[in-house]
């Protein structure tokens, strides 16, 4: 048996029961190949074994079908948060080239007209010294 688990609290889960398929597995192991078809009774006797056997294939086959078509739409919602997931990872730690040049053009001018600012104070300071005296 084989126990899928699709979240994290382990109440999603996909149980996929094993079979035997081979012929005791299949209720044909009672079929010999001298006796069975000598006769229509034995012949019919073995042909509906072999439906029988057809029937449970079938029967698994759609069970297996239908576990794999859970399992990969699982998959496709996994692999979408993943992208989902490393978007939004790379928007957060990727910076914007242009932004950050920008940010730092701005920076760059406020610290140029603040030395202009303390320049004219000082120079103006000065300047009412020198008329002081």
């Amino acid at each position: 048996n084989l126990k899928l688990t699709f979240d994290e609290t382990a109440k999603s889960t996909l149980n996929v029961s094993g079979v035997t398929y081979d012929a005791a597995g299949l209720g044909l192991a009672s079929l010999t190949v001298g006796t069975d078809f000598l006769d229509n009774s034995s012949a019919n006797a073995a042909l509906t074994k072999l439906g029988s056997a057809s029937t449970v294939l079938r029967t698994e086959a759609s069970a297996l079908g239908s576990n794999l078509s859970v399992v990969q739409l699982r998959q496709d919602f996994n692999k979408s948060l993943i992208n989902v997931l490393q978007t939004g990872a790379s928007n957060l730690t990727l910076a914007d080239a242009n932004e950050e040049a920008a940010n730092s053009q701005a920076l760059s001018t406020r610290q140029s007209i603040a030395v202009s600012a303390l320049s004219l104070a000082n120079q103006s300071q000065q300047s009412v010294l020198q008329l002081l005296r």
